[in-house]
């Protein structure tokens, strides 16, 4: 596929951030604000509320990443406007202007002195202003380099290592090339691997900092006087796709950065890159953990190969699963966006199942829905460092 001509078709954010969907947010700050905020979405048709259980007695680093997560989930691109929902006003306006900083429409709401009748009702209020305000809002076509692209792999099997996930990393070396932002992550995942990624990162700099993200989980493990993985890496179910040991896992997971892409450079958590190229995130490998701080990070598509199947979705980053299981195309179907099984079956070249990825991925772009955002998959799950205080 020659993408030197390529382009989609976007929203453009105050902020100069290309987006490619159109959501207006009812974000609650903590749990206590989830039955308020979804009863303002069910108000107000076209809003979109996401609870989560977290928000109270967290501190330090942990509450950071708490707020830089919601802070941007709400900056976004995917997200028109936002209405931000808390049980006290001083942390709803701590994420909000937050929010605000991008120029993003935003608007916060405290429930302690008002209730949640009088809370639901402010809020409605502004959340129809937005709803209505969003829904003029036009695509305009956008060169291909404005995508922000994310990928990450679940309920991996044999098949994904030698099949979905060579197929994103085709896609992704094609894409690298036309200075597209791209992510990976998966720390866990890289275990016997690792040196592999160290000796594609760019400079000395950024292997550094690669090799310090995953000596910091290595620690985790040590602390924890756990002496391997087993039980979590690899999961059950990999062992039963046929994956016996973490580093074999690790080199399935690594395809999915392909052959010619260099690690221009590492962020932690949530963080948003500084700049186009393939970039690594450290984080959990937890598939809907993952997604959500992609989304906080900015990106806007996100490249799901699997394995055995997995059904996960994201309230506002459309998620394209891909699978060369034949078995996992044929009993779950309804969630397989792109089948790419004739590469075991040899009726597909690598860079014909690269190209049919991102075929899909573009018409994603330009809007059409994903096979999770039709059936309603909307997980978001914060990442907690901490237990509460």
């Amino acid at each position: 596929m020659d993408l030197s001509k390529s382009s989609f078709w976007g929203y453009k954010r105050e902020n100069g951030r290309i987006g490619v969907r159109n959501h207006v947010l009812i974000l609650p700050v903590d749990d206590l604000s989830n039955a308020a905020a979804e009863a303002v979405a069910n108000n107000i048709k076209g809003a979109l509320a996401i609870p989560h259980p977290y928000g109270r007695l967290q501190f330090g680093a942990d509450l950071d990443l708490f707020f830089s997560t919601l802070i941007g989930t709400g900056a976004n691109p995917n997200v028109a406007a936002v209405v931000v929902i808390g049980i006290e006003d001083g942390w709803a306006k701590r994420v909000a202007d937050g929010i605000a900083a991008t120029g993003k429409p935003v608007s916060f709401f405290g429930i302690e002195g008002y209730g949640d009748m009088e809370t639901i009702r402010r809020a409605s209020k502004a959340a129809k202003d937005y709803v209505q305000w969003a829904s003029e809002l036009r695509r305009e076509e956008r060169p291909l380099k404005d995508l922000w692209v994310s990928t990450k792999c679940g309920e991996s099997d044999t098949t994904s290592g030698i099949g979905a996930n060579p197929c994103v990393g085709n896609a992704f070396d094609k894409l690298y090339g036309h200075g597209v932002t791209l992510v990976f992550g998966e720390t866990t995942e890289l275990t016997g691997g690792e040196q592999l990624v160290a000796a594609r990162c760019r400079t000395p700099e950024v292997r550094d900092k690669f090799m310090f993200m995953f000596n910091r989980y290595q620690e985790v493990i040590d602390r924890h006087k756990t002496s391997d993985l087993m039980d979590s890496q690899p999961t059950k179910g990999n062992i039963l796709g046929g994956l016996t040991t973490i580093e074999e896992k690790a080199l399935g997971n690594i395809q999915k950065i392909g052959r010619k892409c260099l690690v221009d450079g590492v962020i932690d958590k949530g963080e948003a890159p500084s700049g186009p190229g393939l970039w690594f995130m450290d984080s959990s490998s937890a598939a809907a953990e993952m997604v959500t701080l992609l989304a906080a990070s900015g990106f806007v598509v996100h490249l799901f190969p699997t394995g055995q199947g997995n059904v996960i979705g994201n309230p506002i980053l459309p998620v394209i699963k891909l699978s060369a299981n034949p078995r996992t195309v044929r009993t779950m179907s309804e969630h397989i966006d792109v089948d790419v099984s004739g590469l075991l079956r040899r009726e597909m070249t690598p860079d014909e199942a690269g190209d049919a990825l991102l075929e899909c991925m573009f018409r994603t772009a330009n809007g059409r829905l994903t096979a999770a955002e039709a059936l309603g998959h909307r997980e978001f799950v914060l990442t907690r460092l901490y237990e509460s205080a």
